[in-house]
């Protein structure tokens, strides 16, 4: 395959594994949400970075090791379950004193209730988390990128950043804008009311639910 045509179709593979909801998503859009721009492009910031280690465990080949190891994967999966549930519940924790710090009546008139944020360093180190703990992103390293890594041109360190960086710009083309979003809907509250702490609140729900699936899946992996 002509090397232009196979980077394209890297390019169109993640970029169709990015759009599709998922933690990293509900990560960046509760933070956005809830503590507003600094915020989401912090736990933005974190998602692209843990992207970006995901590659060069690819390239070292530790990320296929950790797949082979016995339990390792199973390990993965609970750990990005219980971390994401505990993100989930955070946001529904906020969302519920957001909703109740203002009384109904004047919240259409009131500014949004603040919430407790987290320091950047934590934000952007959890988005990093998020990315890591994210057992899919391990599936798809392993299933999709090794086949673009050989290039006739280039050698495979240089291919392996070329495809890093098309990871990293559909990273930060969806998630920013969902983030922009987000922080539209922000504005949508400070004029009419509650919407941005319902929206944080369905969020914490989606990864709650999220959470739940992947211990499904790890309860009911073949051994």
């Amino acid at each position: 395959m002509d090397a232009s045509h196979s980077l394209w179709l890297f390019f169109l593979l993640t970029l169709g594994i990015i759009v599709l909801p998922g933690m990293d998503m509900a990560y960046i859009a509760g933070h956005a949400l809830q503590s507003g721009a600094r915020a989401g492009l912090l736990a933005l910031g974190g998602i692209v970075a843990g992207g970006v280690v995901h590659v060069l465990l690819n390239l070292s080949g530790l990320s296929a090791l950790l797949m082979l190891l016995p339990g390792a994967f199973e390990v993965l999966l609970w750990a990005g379950a219980l971390y994401l549930g505990w993100i989930g519940l955070q946001m529904l924790r906020g969302a519920w004193q957001g909703w109740h710090a203002v009384p109904a009546p004047l919240a259409a008139a009131a500014a949004p209730a603040p919430v407790a944020t987290q320091s950047p360093g934590r934000i952007f180190l959890s988005g990093m988390a998020n990315c890591l703990l994210n057992p899919k992103a391990y599936a798809f390293m392993l299933a999709v990128f090794p086949g673009f890594l050989r290039s006739s041109e280039r050698g495979l360190a240089a291919q392996g950043l070329l495809l890093g960086s098309i990871i990293a710009g559909n990273q930060i083309a969806v998630y920013g804008t969902v983030l922009l979003a987000c922080l539209g809907s922000r504005r949508w509250q400070r004029e009419g009311g509650r919407g941005a702490v319902l929206l944080s609140g369905v969020m914490g729900l989606s990864l709650v639910g999220l959470a739940v699936g992947t211990l499904y899946s790890a309860v009911t992996r073949p051994a």
